[in-house]
């Protein structure tokens, strides 16, 4: 299935490569969710984008050869050091012979992360070996997203309040990666040796202010509070790039950041714009979430007549349990033959996580939670001819949807009220899954009828 967008931007046929233009932005997401929020970002700021699953083949790549910037959706998030010096340098190196202006290392907005795991700080490490040692800018802020970083410090908003984040009601309690410090820069010190020094949102304003600050640094933390600062900010990073700071880590703050450049600078962009899809007879949704967002998510979609079907996740390491995989399986199937959309999910809320005792009795035990989900809905895609799917969890995004044989996601619908969460269309060499719409939706992200309004199709 051909790439297709209704935007006003110009396509050039994938043949005539002397008119494809340079990659404004390549950028590695620590995990799918993630992935498909910058996806998103730069998307709605008029440049098209396609995140690839894995590195692409060139024929892969040759679908796409028109887009202005290009995503690799890792897994990083979920990965200890060791992995991403192996995996991650690997990425890293694939990225780098893109050649774009920007490389952007994304990690969530809420900066989770530890030594053992989602280590930032090993990736910024990996990034300034292959890179360059120029300061890398670190961009965690994004006001769209309800995130600010005030004077080194990170706070997120949750429901109707902001916190800050180590005192945030799940980031707080993360069950791998929780929160225990806002202090971003004291947060990285215990991942890297690297130095990192704070611009805050008074002294972003000033070039030879920064100009100091970046000559004693190796990263450089930047405040980002409101349209202002984030105005700021994304000049920063497109004069830091001139002088060879082309590798930045942060959330999606970064695109939003450098969509404030890119128009001063008339990046000759355009908007492209989205028709909301329609609504659809059933979709499928499987769930390795455990945040109490997603826990809400589920009771809402069965007030509206989901049928919730829970699915102990030792099942997919406990060959005895297969039974229940297959009992479960069966009874997804048979709601969909009836036309109701289905649930599966592993988790309800943070109280119901069995994650620790799964990653306990094997190497991957987490990571076996999103493989098994993922092959359960490519099952149920198949059997039951569906067109619409949402998986739901970060981790469980990244390592499921690799098992469904889709190598590439486009932006399908943005979805203004859960910016970070869109539509998506797939794109794979399976013709039951290519131009499947797929919604993958992080834990803490989007409103308690989110699961409802992919079924409809609202934007």
């Amino acid at each position: 299935m051909p790439w297709r967008h209704s935007g006003n931007s110009t396509l050039h046929s994938a043949n005539d490569r002397k008119m494809v233009m340079k990659l404004m932005i390549a950028y590695y997401g620590d995990d799918l969710t993630g992935s498909t929020d910058v996806m998103e970002a730069l998307s709605l700021v008029g440049v098209p984008t396609v995140l690839f699953i894995d590195p692409p083949t060139e024929k892969q790549r040759a679908v796409f050869a028109d887009v202005r910037a290009i995503g690799l959706a890792g897994t990083s998030r979920s990965e200890t050091p060791e992995w991403m010096r192996v995996h991650l340098r690997a990425a890293f190196q694939w990225l780098h012979s893109l050649d774009a202006e920007i490389t952007h290392y994304k990690v969530c907005s809420t900066f989770d992360s530890s030594p053992e795991v989602g280590n930032i700080g090993t990736a910024l490490d990996i990034g300034r070996e292959i890179f360059g040692h120029a300061p890398v800018p670190i961009v965690v802020g994004a006001p769209q997203l309800r995130r600010y970083t005030a004077f080194g410090h990170l706070f997120a908003a949750f429901q109707d309040r902001t916190y800050r984040i180590d005192r945030h009601p799940v980031m707080a309690r993360h069950p791998v990666t929780p929160m225990a410090d806002s202090d971003l820069i004291a947060h990285l010190s215990k991942q890297t040796a690297a130095r990192i020094v704070l611009v805050d949102f008074p002294t972003s304003h000033s070039d030879a202010a920064v100009d100091r600050i970046a000559a004693d640094a190796e990263a450089l933390l930047f405040d980002v509070l409101d349209t202002a600062s984030q105005t700021a900010v994304g000049r920063q990073l497109v004069r830091l790039q001139h002088n060879g700071s082309r590798f930045v880590i942060g959330s999606s703050g970064v695109e939003y950041a450098l969509a404030h450049a890119w128009n001063v600078h008339n990046c000759d962009l355009h908007a492209l714009s989205f028709e909301a899809p329609g609504a659809v007879e059933k979709i499928a949704v499987v769930s390795g979430s455990v945040s109490p967002t997603t826990a809400r998510q589920i009771e809402h979609a069965v007030s509206q007549g989901f049928v919730r079907l829970s699915l102990d996740p030792r099942a997919f390491l406990d060959h005895g349990a297969r039974d229940t995989l297959i009992d479960v399986t069966q009874a997804a199937l048979d709601a969909l033959d009836k036309g109701q959309s289905v649930i599966v999910h592993t988790a309800l809320g943070p109280d119901t996580d069995l994650g620790a005792e799964l990653a306990a009795s094997a190497m991957d035990g987490r990571h076996a939670i999103g493989r098994g989900l993922g092959q359960l809905l490519a099952q149920l895609v198949r059997q039951a001819g569906l067109r619409r799917a949402i998986i739901a969890g970060g981790d469980t995004s990244s390592h499921a949807l690799k098992e469904m044989g889709i190598y590439a996601l486009t932006l399908c619908l943005p979805i203004p009220q859960t910016p970070g969460s869109p539509l998506c269309t797939a794109h794979s060499d399976d013709p039951d899954l290519d131009g499947l719409q797929i919604a993958l939706k992080g834990g803490q992200v989007g409103n308690d009828a989110y699961f409802s309004n992919i079924l409809h199709g609202l934007a």
